[in-house]
């Protein structure tokens, strides 16, 4: 077995993990810092919204050897507004100018017409009224806000409330993230654009479900039980999905990143970037918010559940009395063990949640169990 499927292995039996649930105030303030980069980059430099949206006219030259650089001055200058110019891979130009009527539209033809030197025929003029850019803007959002909707009534149903509620917490931070990121990058906006931030979305909410489904099942009579609290079962159904959800990850990151930085940036397919941005930003964030951001907050809102507050009280109860017997050395590093507050005493039944082999006592739990007990009682 490889390396890293043995510990997925471990992992997933619970003998080795990290204290994810327990650190959540961390991970809480890192999400928070980079919401609050993201608004202030979107406050202060807004989005590069695409000609699509704002409406406008597209040009599309013949094969050419007038430079990026000049074709954006001619077009600023024939038309009097700010132009975006892509080279094609075939040396021809793309120049979109927003806020451009029919009209102005054959006039800014002509005068690319003689800067290029060539027929004003041969240049391809599209024009996108702004109405149906305000269209295609409006049913972009209504798509989005039903995405959520059904996103949040599909989880109640199939598991409750406090989960749907975490998981749309979630999606608003990937994509509060990703339309920062495109601000402040300064790519452009087009309807691909959108194409993959729901994308994003629905992988994001993927790979949420997959640690929710664990913890649904490893929750079940939770109540009955005094060995872990909820935040404690809650970080172990993390663990148990780790390596799988970095697996699906980096695949899933691995050929966008290919367009990228690859056909976006040293090829220099420009339109390539609209999609795969959102798309690399996206899945790294929503692999992100399924671990630290997701789980978390379903332990944080179910902790204040009082069969869940009773179950937690119980269990530290336990685990101080099991201290005082001296019945057992080892003090658990959990998602509700807090040193300072007294609460950290262990539990011989309980699990450490840090990253390590058990150790001591924990590696032989025969030998440790039988330790001061009749020797008929050790097997």
């Amino acid at each position: 077995m490889s390396k890293l499927g043995d510990l997925g292995a471990k992992l997933y039996r619970g003998e080795v993990g990290y204290d994810f649930v327990g650190k959540r105030k961390i991970w809480y303030g890192i999400s928070i810092l980079i919401t609050i980069t993201a608004i202030v980059g979107l406050a202060v430099r807004g989005l590069n919204m695409g000609i699509e949206f704002e409406g406008g006219a597209v040009f599309n030259t013949p094969k050419t050897s007038v430079s990026v650089a000049k074709a954006e001055e001619a077009a600023e200058e024939a038309s009097g507004h700010d132009a975006l110019v892509q080279k094609l891979g075939n040396d021809t130009l793309r120049i979109q100018i927003a806020g451009v009527d029919t009209d102005k539209s054959d006039r800014i033809k002509v005068e690319l017409a003689k800067e290029f030197d060539m027929k004003a025929d041969d240049i391809n003029a599209d024009l996108v009224g702004p109405s149906w850019g305000e269209q295609i803007a409006n049913k972009a959002w209504q798509g989005l806000a039903i995405f959520m909707i059904l996103v949040v009534i599909y989880l109640a149903i199939a598991f409750e409330w406090r989960m749907a509620l975490a998981a749309l917490i979630a999606l608003i931070h990937d994509i509060t993230i990703t339309v920062g990121v495109y601000a402040l990058v300064g790519f452009e906006v087009t309807p691909g654009t959108v194409i993959g931030l729901l994308t994003i979305l629905g992988y994001s909410l993927y790979d949420t479900v997959v640690v929710f489904d664990s913890l649904k099942e490893q929750s079940k009579d939770l109540a009955k039980q005094t060995r872990f609290t909820y935040s404690e079962v809650a970080n172990r159904s993390i663990n148990s999905t780790l390596v799988r959800s970095i697996n699906t990850t980096v695949v899933a990151l691995l050929p966008v990143a290919g367009l990228l930085f690859i056909g976006g940036g040293f090829l220099g397919a420009g339109m390539l970037n609209d999609i795969s941005l959102s798309l690399f930003v996206g899945l790294a964030a929503g692999a992100y918010s399924s671990i630290f951001i997701a789980t978390p907050l379903v332990a944080d809102f179910k902790e204040t559940d009082p069969q869940m507050k009773a179950l937690k009280k119980r269990v530290l109860a336990k685990r101080r009395a099991a201290a005082a017997k001296g019945e057992s050395a080892e003090t658990p590093v959990s998602a509700d063990a807090n040193p300072d507050d007294g609460d950290a005493e262990p539990d011989e039944d309980s699990a450490p949640a840090v990253v390590g082999p058990r150790s001591g006592p924990r590696a032989q739990p025969t030998r440790n169990r039988g330790r001061g007990r009749p020797s008929g009682k050790r097997r």
